[in-house]
């Protein structure tokens, strides 16, 4: 077993593309405008940015919040043949731009196109009375894009093509601060040539590894490897499904969801207890709670901790360890009609893993769901 440190791990990737972060995380959705409302009134985002037809836009509707340094663009296609309309019509409401911060998109983009990546967007300069923004994108996995935004020389709302979204409507947020990680599910035997296209192309290193003996449950199973840049702002695990007496979380996704694409999204809170009390106040449903037993096992299994032990369990929040510290996680129920996308509230105290002492718990949890869907 390797007794290196993530900090050391992640030290390991090549950093030729410097990342600061994700900049943004762009939906292909049914409804934009409904879709906008929902994550304000549910998950406390507020209005930031609008493009359509009004901005000169004619192909496409876009609205955009924040909470934090979180920011979802909601987009919609305005006619029934547009690409944005047919990505909604396979997969449903899904993620297509995972967007990341770049100091130099120009550079960041022939720096992966000469290491095999496949273009989606040339090199391009979009400018306002506010400054600039420089862009271009690059397929992953799936349908999914990374973007590369460069955004040092522009002050506006948020990019070149959009005006301010006042709105007289902005709920208080639920205390999220930023995008911790996000979640691919891969179809079989596509998981170690996707981790190699992130180290090869992206110059991520793998700073963590399951297979199907960790994250298993009577029924089903999968493996999983953790991806991330040279600063570790940017982490992408990838699953993939697993052979299983029934089928498996990732399996139902790919077949609902139509092909390969993001399952979670995980964003980071400072007080987990009070984030999801809100979040459920909203209307936001969780996956059920593990038994009382879990909960008993705690401070033999991860040590001290400085939250109620009885207040998580009021509420199903996990726990887990690793040598650096621990972490605090709940998982949504999937946020739209298919049983695909959903979010993940992590609360970390030192711990850089992602919680593998919880993958039973979560899994059994999945099951029960999926059981009622008559998916498994």
């Amino acid at each position: 077993m390797s007794t290196q440190t993530f900090a050391e791990k992640i030290a390991q990737a090549q950093d030729f593309l410097p990342i600061n972060g994700t900049d943004y995380i762009e939906f292909y959705v049914g409804n934009a405008k409904q879709a906008a409302h929902y994550y304000k009134t549910a998950f406390g985002f507020k209005s930031l940015a609008y493009a359509g037809p009004e901005t000169g836009v004619r192909d496409r509707a876009s609205y955009v919040v924040q909470q934090g340094k979180i920011k979802l663009v909601l987009t919609s296609g305005l006619q029934s043949d547009s690409l944005i309309s047919e990505h909604a019509k396979k997969h449903g409401d899904g993620v297509k731009i995972l967007a990341l911060w770049v100091d130099d998109a120009y550079d960041a983009y022939e720096q992966t196109i000469k290491r095999g990546a496949e273009s989606y967007l040339e090199p391009q300069t979009l400018t306002d009375e506010f400054g600039e923004v420089k862009m271009a994108g690059i397929y992953t996995y799936g349908e999914t894009v990374h973007m590369f935004i460069e955004r040092k020389n522009y002050d506006g709302a948020f990019m070149p093509g959009y005006e301010k979204w006042e709105s007289d409507y902005n709920p208080s947020d639920a205390g999220l601060l930023y995008v911790d990680h996000c979640v691919g599910n891969v179809d079989w035997n596509r998981m170690l040539p996707v981790v190699k296209w992130y180290e090869d192309v992206m110059g991520f290193v793998n700073i963590l590894s399951f297979d199907d003996k960790q994250i298993n449950t009577e029924y089903s199973a999968l493996m999983s490897k953790v991806m991330s840049n040279g600063n570790g702002y940017s982490k992408f695990p990838i699953n993939e499904p697993a052979e299983g007496q029934r089928k498996s979380q990732v399996e139902e996704y790919l077949d609902f969801y139509e092909g390969e694409g993001v399952q979670h999204i995980a964003v980071a809170t400072k007080d987990i207890i009070k984030t999801v009390t809100e979040l459920k106040a909203r209307g936001v449903e969780f996956l059920s709670a593990p038994p009382e037993a879990y909960y008993d096992m705690i401070p033999d299994r991860v040590g001290e901790i400085d939250e109620d032990i009885k207040k998580l369990q009021n509420l199903g929040i996990l726990v887990d360890c690793d040598e650096e510290g621990y972490l605090l996680q709940i998982f949504t129920k999937p946020v739209e009609d298919r049983p695909t996308l959903f979010y993940e509230i992590i609360e970390r105290h030192g711990a850089q893993s992602f919680g593998a002492g919880n993958f039973k718990a979560l899994f059994e949890a999945l099951e029960k769901e999926q059981e009622k869907r008559g998916n498994l």
